[in-house]
């Protein structure tokens, strides 16, 4: 029956609202609970940015509908450490790069916010290049034009934050609806057989699978977006002394963080199933240094320079080769026929959507992470400047390799998501850290078989992304 620690809690932001409690004995109201959601879709971004979209379309084109049911429980474990976050937030009045700071030496502090920055930027390189990538199948703009484009037109979209947080959250709500419509709609063109489908939920994991497995959960589970979800859900005013009203905050932000991790899971199941028809053959899958995908030739039926050798599900030969983000919407035009062009316009404008929804979650996340453990007040302009400042000179490299060697944006994205994979056990282990210590948290401290299944949870999670590692660096260099 403790209470939570009661620190001095920073100014509320201009937009923050209360919430209105609901009377006693009401179980779920869909009115309050409108109140309440808008941080979850914010929050959902991350699982839905071009480093999630390439892994989605390189798990379906690598290794068939197999790893469905990987990204399902990856999506789950997020949702876990989703809400943890949320919890920490709205109990304590503090985020969790403040709590961090608060119940961290100055030394350990630092530390993880140097790590969490890189994190942050290693995003965004990746939500630049994926947006560039976009913009040259829209429009035809070089890769490196694309990546100046999208470097500028953030600080654009961003001004949208400036008409209060209900107008971005339902800017943020129409971009995910648009992908979720992009996808989708390529699903639809050539629908994968029910069976197969059903069959991507069975627990198993042939060989040449084992490796992309890992690299699904080392790509959904971002580390600053725990970060950013403590902070978001700030924005909803709760009393803190009132227990009932901390309680029905948990409630319902649990709910939206629900909901809006159940659509992304079905965008990115979509996307991973549209290629998984479409570009999936086993013999490329088990070949020596794969998994491989068949990759149409831009002819459809001979490979100009090279030797067909496999022919993909509806009759098209290819060779077996590496697929991302760049050939994702050239392979579409040869695989749906008569809707080939709308497919690789509806593929792109959904990696557009994603890459600049994703920035601007990446931003926030960036601002309340420098504010949170330095202390340090920054106009959201200027933070935007920073991050994007460091992540477009490499982004813009990586463009003008890119038209060399159109595999290098695959490879780079690979030795992002393994950043990403490092950086997390600084997201996971603090949240588990702060929700399990009754001290900070109170009477809302996780119980004990939850603490025992949270840990596993992030234990298992660390150690996939250390064999990740381990495995990507023991055949470096990689190009």
């Amino acid at each position: 029956d403790e209470e939570p620690r009661r620190l001095e809690l920073p100014p509320e932001t201009a937009d923050a609202e209360m919430m209105p409690k609901d009377p006693e004995g009401t179980c779920f109201s869909c009115k309050t609970f409108v109140a309440y959601a808008g941080p979850g879709w914010l929050m959902s971004l991350a699982y839905l940015d071009p480093g999630n979209l390439e892994s989605d379309l390189q798990s379906g084109a690598y290794t068939g509908y197999n790893l469905i049911w990987v990204l399902f429980l990856c999506t789950g474990a997020g949702l876990i450490l989703q809400v943890l976050a949320a919890r920490l937030g709205t109990v304590t009045g503090l985020n969790l790069a403040q709590n961090c700071r608060a119940g961290y030496s100055r030394k350990t502090s630092l530390t993880i916010w140097v790590m969490t920055e890189l994190a942050i930027i290693g995003s965004d390189m990746q939500e630049v290049v994926g947006s560039a990538i976009a913009l040259k199948t829209l429009f035809g703009w070089p890769l490196w034009v694309g990546t100046l484009f999208t470097g500028c037109d953030t600080f654009t979209f961003m001004a949208i934050h400036y008409f209060g947080k209900r107008v971005l959250e339902l800017f943020i709500f129409t971009l995910v609806m648009l992908m979720m419509v992009c996808f989708f709609t390529n699903f639809a063109f050539m629908p994968p057989p029910f069976s197969d489908l059903i069959s991507g939920f069975a627990f198993s994991c042939p060989d040449y699978a084992a490796l992309q497995l890992v690299g699904t959960v080392g790509a959904v589970i971002m580390p600053h977006n725990i970060y950013l979800h403590s902070a978001l859900v700030q924005s909803r005013v709760v009393n803190r002394e009132d227990r009932t009203h901390i309680r029905q905050a948990n409630k319902y932000n649990l709910v939206d963080a629900s909901f809006a991790l159940f659509i992304s899971f079905f965008v990115n199941a979509a996307l991973l199933a549209s290629f998984a028809n479409g570009f999936f053959v086993k013999d490329c899958a088990v070949r020596a240094g794969g998994p491989f995908a068949c990759v149409p030739s831009p002819s459809g039926d001979a490979c100009s320079g090279n030797v067909c050798d496999c022919t993909t599900a509806e009759g098209i030969k290819g060779t077996c080769g590496e697929i991302g983000l760049d050939q994702g919407g050239e392979s579409l035009v040869l695989l749906l026929k008569n809707n080939g062009r709308l497919g690789e316009q509806l593929f792109a404008l959904g990696v557009l959507a994603a890459g600049q929804a994703s920035t601007m979650t990446g931003t926030f996340a960036g601002q309340y992470v420098m504010e949170g453990f330095l202390d340090l007040k920054v106009p959201i302009w200027l933070r935007t400047l920073f991050t994007r400042t460091i992540a477009l000179g490499p982004a813009v490299v990586i463009a003008f390799l890119t038209s060399e060697n159109a595999n290098l944006n695959n490879t780079v994205s690979q030795w992002l998501n393994i950043l990403q994979s490092v950086q997390l056990p600084f997201a996971l282990l603090p949240v588990l850290h702060f929700t399990s210590d009754p001290t900070i948290m109170g009477a809302f401290v996780l119980k004990k078989r939850w603490q025992v299944i949270c840990w596993l949870l992030a234990l298992t999670v660390i150690s996939v992304n250390i064999y990740l590692v381990i495995d990507k660096l023991k055949d470096a260099p990689a190009w």
